[in-house]
């Protein structure tokens, strides 16, 4: 049976989480998420991990409250796990154990106590990730893209209303990660799907919506497309050949084959050879960085 929400979604405030060593990983983290496929965006050790660890109860925040469709899941942590999905970035994998067996021993901890239900449960989840033809074949054998698809099969146990991915696609071949993309964007229609990573062009293609992270506080939020257009016309891009001196001020470079890409934020045509660049997302995570290491929120 599907269940009913009033579009309440996921609701964090000033949720901050400073370690013993001192480092404050989660800065007054605030954050309103709705339905669908949110992007949290940011550099190894921005603080993703440790918001994605504290929604999924496995640690708690110094200070701050969230709520899932009006439950405060730091007051009710068991009835929240009822309504999680969780795969971290890591899976571990038994030896000698199928991938059915050991989906039906968490479907079992997920509360379905009967027999017939958890095989209905493990087909149809093995169905949605693509598995079902290797379903008896040891876990320890799958790829690592068949066992991120496993992973999400793990995670969406009794359909919950939160769906979080941390680092999914993270040493993918190009066919796994768009075929991992097509199962996170069939799971977003029905959920809430927090997808965090470092990948760019993963939130470019999968969210609607998204936020960017730096030293544990949120720099940027908003919808993708506007995060974008914002900065029509006034990006200019052009490419220095090899061994040129690339001027000073660059908002970023990259490689190409006759030399260095470089990407300049400008008000006004800067001349000297630059064309009208069309700002993507990489060019808005590097605005906001930026931003950021100025003291400006973008």
């Amino acid at each position: 049976m599907q269940r009913v929400h009033h579009n309440l979604g996921l609701q964090l405030s000033g949720v901050t989480k400073t370690y013993a060593s001192g480092i404050k990983a989660l800065d007054e983290v605030d954050l309103t998420i709705g339905s669908g496929m949110y992007g949290l965006l940011g550099p190894n050790g921005a603080g993703k991990s440790t918001l994605m660890r504290t929604l999924a109860t496995l640690q708690k925040p110094d200070a701050g409250t969230i709520t899932l469709d009006g439950i405060d899941i730091l007051a009710e942590p068991d009835q929240h796990r009822q309504n999680l999905g969780y795969l971290p970035q890591t899976i571990g994998a038994y030896p000698r154990i199928s991938a059915r067996d050991l989906l039906h021993r968490f479907i079992w901890l997920k509360g379905f106590s009967s027999a017939k239900e958890r095989g209905q449960e493990a087909d149809c989840l093995l169905e949605k990730v693509n598995l079902r033809d290797v379903a008896e074949r040891p876990v320890a054998t799958y790829s690592g893209g068949m066992l991120r698809r496993f992973g999400i099969a793990l995670a969406l146990i009794g359909a919950p209303r939160l769906v979080i991915v941390d680092e999914p696609t993270a040493g993918l071949d190009p066919e796994e990660r768009n075929r991992f993309h097509r199962v996170l964007a069939d799971v977003a229609n029905q959920s809430i799907v927090l997808l965090s990573t470092h990948i760019v062009e993963d939130v470019e293609n999968l969210c609607r919506e998204l936020a960017i992270i730096q030293n544990g506080k949120i720099i940027a939020t908003g919808a993708t497309k506007d995060l974008i257009a914002e900065w029509q016309g006034r990006l200019w891009t052009k490419v220095i050949a090899h061994g040129d001196r690339v001027p000073d001020g660059s908002l970023h470079l990259s490689a190409c084959p006759d030399g260095t890409r470089m990407v300049l934020e400008c008000k006004v045509d800067p001349g000297e050879g630059f064309g009208p660049h069309s700002p993507t997302l990489e060019d808005v995570y590097y605005l906001a960085l930026r931003a950021a290491d100025k003291g400006v929120r973008a």
